[in-house]
C-alpha cells in the first residue's frame, strides 16, 4: 500500500479541508509562520505542532471547554477567594510564552521553539495573541496565553512557577472570554489541567461547525 498523501504547502495562506487530514489529524506540512497564514489556519480549525518541518494538525476528536460549565474544584476556589494572587492580561506576552517553552515535556522536546514564539510575538503585536498573567508579588507566578478570533479563542498553553498558578490563570481566562460573548474556546487535546476544569471532546464535524458560528458572531 503507497504511503498516506500529505499535501505541501506552497506560498498562498491556504490550506486543504481540516477534515481531510490524515486518521492522526496531519492536515499538511510546509508554509510559513506568518501572521496571515497563522490566522487563516486557526479560522480554518487547523494549528500549527511542530517547526523542522513545518507541520499543521486538526485533529478528530478535538477538545474543548465549555464555558459555561467550567469546573472549579473547592481547593482552586479557595485559592481564587484568599486573593493569594493577583492577575493581569496582556502585561507581557513574551514572557509568558517563553516560560510555556520551559516547561518540561516527555522527552525534553517543546513544541514552542524560538520560530514559534516569535511568530505568536508578532500575532500579540498584531492584536490576535493574547496571555493572562499570574503574579505573587513581583514574581510571575504563572500565565496561559492564546489566539482570539471574533468570538472563537485557542488556548495554547500554560505554565506555572507556583502551584495552582496556570489554573487560576485558565479559570480567570474563561472568565473574561466568557463575559466578553466567546463562543468556542479550543484547547486541543485534553491535559490533565484543563481536564480538571471540564474540558470535554467533541467530534471535529461537531467543532468545524461550531468554530464556523464562532468567527461569524
Amino acid at each position: 500500500m503507497p504511503p498516506p498523501y500529505i499535501p505541501i504547502l506552497g506560498a498562498a495562506p491556504v490550506f486543504p479541508p481540516a477534515d481531510a487530514a490524515l486518521k492522526e489529524g496531519l492536515v499538511a506540512m510546509g508554509g510559513d509562520l506568518s501572521t496571515e497564514r497563522l490566522l487563516a489556519a486557526y479560522r480554518a480549525g487547523i494549528f500549527p505542532w511542530s517547526v523542522d518541518p513545518i507541520t499543521w494538525w486538526s485533529p478528530d476528536p478535538r477538545a474543548i471547554i465549555e464555558l459555561d460549565h467550567v469546573h472549579v474544584g473547592r481547593t482552586l476556589a479557595r485559592v481564587i477567594r484568599k486573593g493569594v494572587f493577583a492577575v493581569t492580561e496582556d502585561r507581557c506576552f513574551r514572557r509568558v510564552i517563553e516560560a510555556c517553552a520551559s516547561v518540561p515535556r516527555a522527552g525534553d522536546v517543546t513544541w514552542i521553539t524560538p520560530e514559534i514564539i516569535e511568530a505568536y510575538v508578532r500575532l500579540h503585536e498584531a492584536g490576535w495573541a493574547h496571555s493572562v498573567e499570574v503574579w505573587q508579588g513581583d514574581q510571575l507566578a504563572g500565565g496561559v496565553y492564546g489566539v482570539g478570533i471574533g468570538r472563537f479563542f485557542a488556548g495554547e498553553s500554560m505554565f506555572h512557577h507556583v502551584p495552582n498558578a496556570s489554573k487560576v490563570a485558565l479559570v480567570e481566562l474563561l472568565g473574561r472570554l466568557r463575559a466578553r460573548g466567546c463562543r468556542l474556546f479550543d484547547t486541543q487535546m485534553i491535559t490533565e489541567t484543563t481536564r480538571s476544569v471540564g474540558a470535554v471532546e467533541v467530534a471535529r464535524s461537531e467543532y468545524l461547525r461550531r468554530l464556523r458560528d464562532a468567527l461569524a458572531a
